[in-house]
């Protein structure tokens, strides 16, 4: 299956030197994409896309504050989110690339969005953790008015909290999420299961520190694939953060760069759906070796997870899976 890559260079336009969310950490990880790779400019979504996921006030917040601020400085929204006078269009170019991803995916081609700012913790009426807008949800919430069922696999070292709220009810979208235990946002615990229609619909795995690849691995086989080919989705869309590697400076899970290969290419082996991947976090040295790695995978190459046995902790959060027949539900 063929396979492209939409990016440019409009992103540059939400920056802050020194934070770890900037445009050099996208230049640094487009190293890790081929050289050969076909490539397609980002085209804007528009205020009625964001609507779809966000509410009016968010939105217009947003765009407020981005023109408010004074030219060259960023204006910060909390602690850790930040915009500045050209953010509201770069974080436009990311939604519209993620809808751009999807409809590539839906026309039978793997396609990588690699774009900023990062989306997967926008809530709908709030931004938070580096994101303005949630891209995912976006492109997600336009897919469904075209097919009737889309996967979200996130595997981002965060878990996506504003991805989680904008689907919780809907039996439309299945939701699958490994994360860090009890890091930012302080949620995506397996108790969070869906609710209404869209009970079991969301798949929670929360790993311990000190995670590897390994672990990943027996989360995907045994948790996320069985319930991919239950669910048969119409398209996988992959919150792809990279922010699990073993260097990145935000949190302490051990995964190797080829170990975004194995997962991604255990997605592309679980289902006939192609994958819409959408880039989230990712802020080490090997995050272009990652790239690199997943792109492979999209390309036919297969990688074997690194590491020794999978941790006690990750097998026995398998176990009770199967054993509630949440991973596949009746």
């Amino acid at each position: 299956m063929p396979y492209s890559v939409v990016t440019g260079d409009l992103f540059s336009a939400h920056d802050a030197p020194g934070h770890p969310e900037s445009q050099a950490r996208l230049d640094a990880a487009l190293a890790g994409v081929p050289a050969d790779a076909r490539y397609i400019g980002p085209e804007q979504a528009t205020v009625d896309d964001l609507a779809l996921v966000h509410t009016e006030r968010h939105i217009d917040r947003i765009r407020s504050f981005c023109r408010e601020c004074p030219p060259g400085r960023a204006r910060y929204l909390d602690p850790d989110t930040y915009v500045t006078a050209g953010s509201f269009d770069a974080a436009l170019y990311a939604a519209g690339a993620a809808w751009q991803a999807v409809e590539r995916a839906l026309d039978g081609e793997h396609c990588f969005a690699l774009v900023r700012p990062p989306g997967h913790h926008a809530e709908p009426d709030c931004a938070m953790g580096f994101c303005l807008f949630n891209n995912v949800a976006v492109a997600t919430a336009k897919a469904l008015r075209k097919v009737d069922r889309v996967a979200i696999v996130d595997w981002d070292l965060h878990h996506g909290n504003g991805t989680e709220k904008a689907f919780y009810t809907s039996d439309r979208v299945l939701y699958c999420s490994v994360h860090q235990a009890g890091i930012f946002p302080g949620t995506g615990w397996p108790e969070e299961r869906g609710a209404g229609p869209g009970a079991g619909h969301t798949v929670n795995v929360p790993l311990v520190s000190g995670s590897t690849g390994v672990d990943y691995a027996l989360v995907f086989g045994e948790v996320f694939v069985p319930m991919l080919r239950w669910f048969e989705p119409d398209v996988v869309v992959v919150s792809a953060g990279q922010d699990a590697l073993f260097d990145d400076p935000l949190g302490s899970i051990r995964l190797l760069p080829e170990d975004f290969g194995a997962l991604a290419g255990m997605l592309v082996d679980a289902t006939p759906a192609p994958l819409a991947l959408v880039l989230e976090g990712g802020y080490g040295r090997s995050h272009a070796g990652a790239i690199g790695a997943i792109v492979a995978a999209l390309d036919g190459a297969r990688f074997n997870p690194a590491g020794g046995g999978a941790k006690a902790s990750t097998r026995h959060l398998v176990e009770a899976y199967a054993g509630s027949r949440h991973a596949v539900p009746p």
